[in-house]
């Protein structure tokens, strides 16, 4: 694991749980960049104090996770390679749309992440 990828140990079982599902999901769907990015951005929300990741359902959080990488990254936009509408992933993690874009919202603030 590398040093951008640390996490605190009680975090382990959360960040796994999450990675597992947007791996699976950007092998199938997307590509390993979404699925590094995915992997690093998890890791930043387990060190967060306190830790967002250790509430909720890991289905939300990695919906949440990639909707928020697309959306800055324009996957979202028909024009772009890849490109995968929001409701097909919200479909895919069984999360609904309005779920997701609000998960996506709160980790883009905590991070500041912007288009």
């Amino acid at each position: 694991m590398s040093q951008a990828e640390s996490v605190p140990q009680p975090m382990r079982p959360a960040y796994e749980g999450i990675v597992n599902l947007t791996d699976a999901f950007c092998k199938t769907r997307l590509n390993e960049e979404y699925a590094d990015l995915c992997r690093r951005l998890t890791a930043a929300l387990a060190r967060k104090r306190p830790a967002p990741i250790a509430r909720g359902k890991a289905e939300v959080w990695a919906c949440g996770i990639v909707y928020a990488l697309g959306f800055v990254n324009f996957l979202f936009d028909k024009t772009q390679t890849p490109h995968l509408r929001a409701d097909e992933l919200c479909a895919q993690f069984g999360v609904s749309q309005s779920t997701a874009s609000a998960k996506s919202k709160v980790i883009r603030d905590l991070f500041g992440m912007m288009q």
